[in-house]
C-alpha cells in the first residue's frame, strides 16, 4: 500500500478536509482533549474570540495554563527520495508519550514583552512575544514546568513551545490555528509535531505536516540516557544528505509505519522504529544500541527506538499483550545491567 498523504499542508483538497475531520475528532478524544481546547487546524480566524461554543474554558485568577506532551525519540526519522517533498526531504514520525511541559501565563497590561521562568527558556520567551504580536496582545509573565529532560531528544524544546502557545491561546480567550503555532516555531528551531493529537509524519525543518497517521496502541518504553546533551540547531545543521538507496529504505519505512499504526500492528510499529534506529546509526552512533537490542530479543520486546537527535534509548513492550507485567519485568532486568537507573515511559494512548 502506498503512502498516500505525502502534500505537507492542510488545505482545501479533499485529502485535506479528510485530514482535518481526522485531527479534530483525535483532538475531541478523551486522551487528547484536555489539551486541545484552543487550536484550530484550518487557516481561518487566527484570533477567533471564543464565545459560548460549549468549551466551558477556566481561567484562574488571570492566569492560564496550557500544557504539551513530549515524545520518545521518534517512531521513523530520515531523509524521502528528492522531489517527494518540499521545501526539503527531512521528515518524522512522533512517538507521543505522557510526559509533559506547563505552561501558565499571566498578562501585564501596556507591557510589549515576556518575562519568563526560568531566564534561560528563551526559545518560549521569543515563541510567546511573537505570538502576542500576531496577536494584537500585551506581553505578561510566562512560568514554565516540565517533566521532560533538556537535550536528551524527548521534545522538551517544542512541548515548552507548544504549551505557551495554548496558555495564551487559553489567557486570552482564543483559538490560535495551528499552522500559525508551526510558523512560529519553524522561526526558531527544527520542531517535533507534539501540537497533533497523536501520531505524525512531520516535517520538522519547514515545520509543517505529512499526515495525520492516527493513535500509538498502548506500548511502553524501558528508556536509558547515554549522558550529555544533543542542541538540536547544533544537531540538524550537521546533518548531511544520505543516499537514494537509504531515502527509498525510509520511504518503505514510511509506507509500513502508516499501516501499522492505522492496524494497531505493534509488532510491526516495534520492527519500524528497530529499522530507524539501525539506519541512524551510521549517523549518530548510540553506544547502547546493540545491547539493547540484545536485550530486547531475548526478552520477545516489540523491538528498539531511539532518539535521532538526542541521548536516549528504548525498549518497546506491548501493554496489551496477556503477560505484558511478566515481560516489562524482564525487560528492566536486563535494562538494569546495562544502565542501573532505567526508567519507563508510557505512550499517550
Amino acid at each position: 500500500m502506498p503512502f498516500q498523504h505525502l502534500t505537507p499542508s492542510i488545505g482545501p483538497t479533499e485529502s485535506g478536509a479528510n485530514m482535518i475531520v481526522e485531527l479534530v475528532n483525535a483532538a475531541a478524544t478523551k486522551v487528547w482533549q484536555p489539551y486541545m481546547h484552543h487550536q484550530t487546524f484550518d487557516r481561518e480566524n487566527t484570533a477567533e474570540i471564543i464565545a459560548n461554543d460549549g468549551r466551558n474554558l477556566e481561567i484562574d485568577s488571570g492566569m492560564a495554563h496550557g500544557l504539551c506532551c513530549g515524545t520518545f525519540g521518534e517512531l521513523l526519522q530520515g531523509q524521502l527520495p528528492l522531489g517527494s517533498l518540499s521545501p526539503d526531504s527531512h521528515f518524522l514520525v512522533t512517538m507521543p508519550i505522557a510526559v509533559f511541559a506547563r505552561a501558565h501565563f499571566i498578562p501585564v497590561v501596556g507591557s510589549r514583552s515576556v518575562t519568563v521562568y526560568p531566564p534561560h527558556k528563551v526559545k518560549a520567551k521569543r515563541l510567546a512575544e511573537n505570538l502576542l504580536m500576531a496577536l494584537g496582545a500585551s506581553g505578561g509573565v510566562l512560568l514554565l514546568e516540565s517533566e521532560l529532560p533538556e537535550g536528551k531528544g524527548l521534545a522538551s524544546s517544542s512541548a515548552d513551545l507548544v504549551a505557551t502557545a495554548r496558555s495564551i491561546a487559553s489567557c486570552l480567550k482564543r483559538r490560535v490555528p495551528t499552522t500559525l503555532i508551526e510558523k512560529l516555531m519553524a522561526e526558531i528551531e527544527p520542531s517535533d509535531g507534539v501540537m497533533y493529537p497523536g501520531v505524525v509524519a512531520y516535517q520538522q525543518r519547514a515545520g509543517r505536516l505529512i499526515s495525520f497517521l492516527g493513535q500509538i496502541p498502548p506500548l511502553a518504553i524501558v528508556g536509558v540516557d547515554e549522558g550529555g546533551t544533543v542542541e538540536t540547531v547544533d544537531y540538524d545543521q550537521r546533518r548531511g544528505e544520505i543516499s537514494a538507496n537509504h531515502r527509498a529504505q525510509y520511504q518503505h519505512l514510511l509506507d509500513r509505519i502508516q499501516i501499522a499504526i492505522a492496524q494497531g500492528d505493534a509488532a510491526t510499529i516495534g520492527a519500524v522504529a528497530t529499522s530507524s534506529a539501525l539506519l541512524h546509526q551510521e549517523r549518530a552512533p548510540k553506544k547502547h544500541l546493540d545491547s539493547m537490542l540484545k536485550a530486547s530479543a531475548e526478552t520477545g520486546a516489540l523491538g528498539v527506538i531511539v532518539a535521532h537527535s538526542g541521548t536516549m534509548v528504548g525498549i518497546l513492550v506491548d501493554r496489551m499483550a496477556p503477560d505484558f507485567p511478566q515481560k516489562l519485568q524482564s525487560v528492566v532486568d536486563c535494562v538494569s545491567a546495562i544502565d542501573q537507573s532505567p526508567q519507563i515511559y508510557l505512550t499517550m494512548s
